[in-house]
């Protein structure tokens, strides 16, 4: 008798029921976006189809990836900009500016911490226990450029979402994909050969995705990457399968140029020139790939170099969210201040003393000077520059026509009057004489004496007020007041007399 039971051995593992359980769990955010639409209050989403949206948006981001920058942001949401507004050509286009960066968001999972999704999935073990296992995953990241911008990539698990696998050989997928477009462009079904253009050129770019993790991997560090044996092989089979694309990639060009011109369909025509598009950016794609895998020997011994000289990490970094503050925010006031106290305490470090001690401070002063030099330092030579001769702000005749105004011996005069004689001369006469009629205020008696000067202007407040254009302030009466000298004084033969006129 046949048992059925024994046909059915449900205690061994089934791998292919665990990558398919991680395929569905890919699709769970996009399918997300549509079941909770509803809840959205900024905007009537029922017209919109999100999951398509957001397939559309991992299309735009993972075309425009390259091998060592990212998409723009702002170019992403200006492409499926244009695609929401097919969805719902009557809104305004604020609110599909809207619908596609929150669907956006949503594939980066803002407001998460580490912006992973997370589902949950089971196997059975070796052991034939069924166990449940956490997936976790991105759909499209962040990252920094070398200009301090921000560009987004499309990981592994977004680019399977578009080909409809997971976790499959990239370069037996590609070729696989490349066979199919080459039969279909032959069969002149070129609608589908789009599809499989597009779904090799996927790979193309998940393959250099996982080229460039090894890379990166590498900077970070070299121990984290087995570049004895697993690194070298998939170097070397990674410029075979270049090579091999290469060649097969520019037949299929051919074919597909050939399509083309025997064709009178205009929409044939358009079809095979986009296929041609597509195939000329895998070319590209191949290429640029080459020319990092030639780079990425010399790369790792350069990072070698530079990691085995680095000084290791002394302590762990804290994370600040999950260690401190989510464990902080559960307990009571006493117990977080004590805990509070003592973080901050070991975190701020020791604070260095305000005045040095003792023993250091005579160990400072007893240090002996270093040994100077005979001669000195050298005394550099001096670099001497000829500037230009600055124009007095008076000139000669400034100061003679301002010296006939103010020879005021015989009887004082003000400066109001004055002032009105020098403007009719010139206005930088009337501006000395003001300049000079102000140091009369307070003269400097003693010096104009140790000149041997006989006459000293004097000007002392009238009372009234300058009632003229361009000038304000008190009026003064100027006079010359005479200077003279009586004999010398017995102690110090050198004292002198100022007139009671001036005195006054």
């Amino acid at each position: 008798m046949y048992d059925r039971r024994e046909a059915t051995p449900v205690n061994l593992p089934d791998e292919g029921l665990a990558r398919r359980a991680k395929a569905l769990a890919c699709t769970a955010p996009l399918q997300a976006l549509d079941e909770n639409k509803g809840s959205l209050r900024w905007v009537k989403a029922e017209v919109y189809q999100l999951a398509e949206i957001a397939l559309h948006t991992i299309d735009q981001v993972t075309i425009s990836m390259d091998f060592d920058s990212g998409a723009s942001q702002d170019k992403v949401l200006d492409q499926v900009e244009r695609f929401v507004a097919l969805q719902a050509s009557d809104r305004s286009a604020e609110e599909h500016r809207k619908v596609a960066r929150h669907v956006l968001q949503r594939l980066i999972n803002i407001g998460t911490v580490d912006r992973s999704f997370s589902e949950t999935y089971g196997s059975v073990d070796e052991d034939g226990v069924y166990r449940r296992y956490a997936f976790e995953f991105n759909l499209l990241v962040e990252r920094a450029g070398p200009e301090g911008n921000v560009y987004l990539r499309a990981t592994d698990e977004a680019i399977n979402v578009l080909v409809g696998a997971l976790d499959t050989d990239v370069e037996s997928a590609q070729i696989a994909a490349e066979v199919k477009l080459g039969s279909l462009i032959k069969r002149g079904r070129l609608a589908e050969a789009k599809l499989a253009a597009e779904q090799a050129r996927y790979r193309t770019v998940q393959y250099g995705e996982m080229l460039r993790q090894l890379l990166d991997a590498t900077t970070r560090d070299v121990r984290a990457v087995d570049w004895e044996h697993e690194v070298p092989k998939l170097l070397a089979d990674a410029l075979v399968h270049i090579e091999e694309r290469y060649e097969f990639e520019h037949r299929i060009l051919r074919n597909i140029s050939e399509a083309r011109d025997k064709s009178d369909e205009p929409l044939q025509k358009q079809r095979a020139a986009e296929l041609v598009s597509i195939v000329r950016d895998c070319i590209r794609r191949h290429m640029q790939l080459q020319k990092r895998l030639l780079t990425a020997r010399s790369l790792f011994r350069e990072e070698q170099d530079r990691q085995q000289f680095a000084e290791l990490p002394r302590r762990a970094v804290i994370d600040l969210h999950g260690q401190v503050l989510s464990p902080l925010l559960g307990l009571s006031l006493r117990d977080a201040l004590l805990v509070s106290e003592g973080f901050f305490r070991a975190a701020v470090g020791p604070e260095p003393p305000a005045l040095l001690g003792l023993p250091s401070l005579v160990a400072r002063l007893l240090k002996p000077a270093p040994e100077r030099e005979r001669l000195g330092e050298e005394i550099p030579e001096p670099v001497l520059e000829e500037t230009a001769a600055e124009k007095p702000p008076f000139t000669l005749e400034d100061w003679a026509a301002t010296d006939t105004l103010l020879d005021l011996r015989d009887t004082p005069r003000p400066l109001s009057d004055l002032l009105t004689e020098a403007e009719r001369t010139s206005p930088s006469t009337a501006a000395l004489l003001l300049h000079r009629a102000v140091n009369a205020f307070s003269p400097a008696v003693d010096e104009r004496i140790q000149r041997g000067e006989s006459h000293v202007l004097v000007g002392v407040r009238t009372g009234d007020l300058l009632d003229l254009p361009g000038f304000g302030g008190d009026d003064l009466l100027l006079y010359s007041a005479a200077i003279t000298t009586p004999p010398d004084d017995a102690n110090t033969g050198r004292d002198t007399h100022v007139p009671e006129d001036v005195a006054e």
